[in-house]
C-alpha cells in the first residue's frame, strides 16, 4: 500500500529546499517522524515462527499524532471513554468555521487563534443555551478542532457534540431543549460566536490585523441532529489521532505526481486530486499543529472542573430499576483471572506463533 512516508522519502527534501529556514518546527518533527515509522530507524523486535521458522521485523512506530499509521489503540481507547461519558439523551452537532478572512492570521498564530475558535464557539453556545427560551440549562459539550476539507484544504472549523438539553442552575433538574426541530437559533449563535472572537482577538492584540469588514459579514454556523451521539464520536475518533487523510486514500505516485481520492460530502461522490510530490506535501503540512496545541477539550458539564454537575445529570437521566419483589440470592461472582495477550500468528505459515528472539536497535536515520 502507498504510504504518506513514501511521499516524505521521494519529495521531503525538494520540499525542505523550497521553504528552508520558513519552515515550523513541527513541520520538520513531523516529516522526520513520519518517515521513520516503523522502520529500522526506530528499531524494533524480531519475532521467530515457532512452525516454519521464519523471522519476522517488527519496528517501532512514531506516535506522532499526526501519523496516518500510528494510535489505532489510542483511538479506541479514546472511544471507549467518550461512550462511557455520554450521557443517555439526545445529542446535536454544531460546526462553527473560521471566516476565510481570518484564516491568515490562524495560520500565521496557530496555538493562539485556534484556542480562541475552540473557547468562543462553547462560550457562545452555552451564553445562548442559558436562555430558557431554548434549554433554560448547562449543556454538556466535547469540541474537537479541524482544520481540512477532505480534498485537504486549510478550512480551520470546530466541531461540538452538545447535549439536547442541560442541568438547571441549582442542579436538581435536567431541562430537554425547547425546540424538537433546533437546539439554538444558528443567526443569532452566530453573531455571538463573531463578538466573541472579536473581543477576543482585541485582548490578543491581533485585532488591528484583520479587515473591519469581517465584523458586518455573516458567519457560518451549521446544526445538526445527532441522534444518541454514538456515529458522531465515531466520525470524530477517526481524525483525533491524525490528519484527515490514509494511506488507503492514496492511489499512486506517478512522474512526480501524488493522485489521492475523496468523496465529495454533498454529492457523495467519489472524486480525486492529483498535485505534484512537494504540493502534496505542503497541503498535508498545514494541518500539522504546533507543539501544545489542544486538539479535543470539553465545556459545560462536561468540563473537568464539572464532574459533581456531570454525575447529577446522568442520576437525572438515569431511570432507577424497579426493585425485584422476592429477594434474590447474590452469588459471589470470582474476579477474572489475569490473562496474557494472545499470540500473534504467523503471517507468512498462518500456522505457527510468534516468539520474540531479538532486539532491534535504532539505527541512525540518513541526512535529509
Amino acid at each position: 500500500m502507498l504510504e504518506v512516508a513514501e511521499i516524505i522519502r521521494l519529495h521531503g527534501a525538494a520540499y525542505l529546499a523550497r521553504v528552508a529556514d520558513r519552515i515550523l518546527p513541527s513541520h520538520r518533527r513531523a516529516l522526520r517522524d513520519l518517515e521513520a515509522c516503523r522502520t529500522p530507524s526506530l528499531g524494533g523486535h524480531v519475532h521467530q515462527c515457532d512452525h516454519c521458522g521464519r523471522q519476522v521485523y517488527a519496528f517501532h512506530s512514531c506516535r506522532n499524532r499526526h501519523c496516518p499509521k500510528c494510535h489505532r489503540d489510542q483511538t479506541e481507547r479514546w472511544l471507549t471513554a467518550q461512550r462511557a461519558r455520554l450521557l443517555p439523551c439526545a445529542y446535536y452537532l454544531l460546526t462553527f468555521t473560521l471566516p476565510d478572512a481570518l484564516r491568515p492570521l490562524a495560520r500565521s498564530h496557530q496555538k493562539t487563534v485556534y484556542g480562541l475558535l475552540m473557547k468562543c464557539a462553547a462560550a457562545a453556545l452555552l451564553t445562548l443555551a442559558r436562555d430558557a427560551r431554548y434549554v433554560g440549562g448547562r449543556l454538556g459539550c466535547l469540541a474537537v478542532l479541524h482544520t481540512w476539507t477532505r480534498d485537504l484544504r486549510y478550512h480551520p472549523h470546530v466541531h461540538l457534540l452538545v447535549t439536547a438539553g442541560g442541568l438547571s442552575a441549582d442542579g436538581t433538574a435536567w431541562i430537554a431543549s425547547t425546540h424538537r426541530s433546533y437546539l439554538v437559533p444558528v443567526h443569532a449563535l452566530s453573531r455571538i460566536f463573531r463578538a466573541k472572537i472579536c473581543t477576543a482577538l482585541n485582548h490578543a492584540g491581533f485585532l488591528d490585523q484583520v479587515s473591519p469588514d469581517i465584523w458586518t459579514t455573516p458567519w457560518v454556523v451549521h446544526c445538526q441532529p445527532a441522534g444518541r451521539g454514538q456515529k458522531v464520536l465515531d466520525y470524530l475518533g477517526r481524525y483525533i489521532f491524525r490528519v484527515a487523510i490514509a494511506n488507503s486514500n492514496l492511489e499512486r505516485i506517478q512522474d512526480g505526481q501524488v493522485t489521492f481520492r475523496y468523496r465529495d460530502n454533498r454529492t457523495q461522490h467519489v472524486r480525486r486530486v492529483t498535485l505534484s510530490g512537494v504540493a502534496f506535501l505542503q497541503r498535508f503540512l498545514q494541518h500539522v499543529l504546533p507543539r501544545g496545541c489542544t486538539k479535543v477539550r470539553y465545556y459545560g458539564i462536561w468540563s473537568p472542573t464539572c464532574r459533581r454537575q456531570l454525575d447529577q445529570a446522568r442520576a437525572l437521566l438515569t431511570v432507577p430499576r424497579p426493585a425485584p419483589t422476592e429477594p434474590v440470592p447474590i452469588t459471589p461472582t470470582p474476579p477474572p483471572a489475569a490473562s496474557d495477550p494472545p499470540p500473534m500468528r504467523c503471517p507468512v505459515c498462518r500456522t505457527g506463533t510468534l516468539i520474540r528472539v531479538g532486539v532491534l536497535a535504532p539505527q541512525r536515520m540518513r541526512a535529509p
